[in-house]
């Protein structure tokens, strides 16, 4: 069934901007593995990922942290490097740390750009009638910047960044709000994103049909218990 609107999440719906953090991290990594010694690239990136999975796993300060983007890198660079240190591991001075983190933010946003057609198909679905929403978690200042960066602004009807509205997803009250200002219920509304929790269980949980971004491919997780409505590879899926 057609619908009279759609949610759009932002990072890593429409750009590219945070997906395959690990390959990220190790590009950043051999760039300073000269500093990084007497640690190896791939060994930092280890210590890293392990050190931001346990981070954002904690729900609270996913919600506080995810704000100030910038400062939590080099919180999770320095616990890496000290977690390293407990084990006995040599590591290099704590600058260094900041200095990895810190390169990791300016070469997510040197290589952040848009999908495929996302102008293409967000326009052409506005063309059709259809209510749009751009609804987005994170710092205010940092996403109103992508918005403008990639002439997103005039596509939407409601633009919602979770820190200049004061609440994001997964709160139900990010639906409501998007869908109050659209004029649609859930049952006519869309949910398109790359996060199962936020954009797929949660709508869900409303009534809202939840299609899942997967752009990387890499199929639902195992033993996921959430089931995506739909499942696209690409935007251009939408048409």
């Amino acid at each position: 069934m057609s619908p009279k609107a759609i949610l759009f999440d932002l990072d890593d719906t429409i750009l590219s901007a945070y997906g395959n953090p690990g390959a990220a991290w190790l590009s950043v990594a051999d760039e300073m593995a000269d500093a990084l010694l007497p640690l190896s690239p791939l060994e930092v990136v280890e210590a890293i990922t392990a050190y931001a999975r346990d981070f954002w796993a904690d729900p609270d300060r996913h919600r506080t942290w995810r704000l100030k983007l910038a400062a939590a890198r080099r919180t999770i660079v320095t616990g890496a490097f000290t977690a390293l240190r407990d084990t006995g591991r040599p590591v290099p001075d704590m600058t260094v740390a900041e200095r990895l983190a810190d390169r990791y933010t300016v070469y997510r946003d040197e290589r952040m750009h848009l999908f495929p057609d996302a102008h293409t198909v967000i326009d052409t679905l506005k063309a059709r009638g259809l209510r749009l929403a751009l609804v987005t978690n994170g710092a205010a200042e940092v996403q109103r910047a992508k918005i403008e960066r990639f002439d997103l602004a005039h596509r939407f009807d409601h633009i919602q960044i979770e820190g200049e509205v004061g609440f994001g997803k997964p709160e139900e009250q990010a639906y409501l709000h998007a869908m109050q200002a659209l004029g649609v219920t859930a049952s006519e509304t869309w949910m398109v994103g790359d996060n199962l929790e936020w954009e797929v269980a949660a709508p869900q949980r409303l009534g809202i049909y939840a299609i899942w971004h997967d752009a990387l491919g890499q199929g639902l997780p195992p033993h996921s218990p959430v089931r995506p409505d739909r499942i696209i590879r690409a935007l251009a899926e939408l048409l």
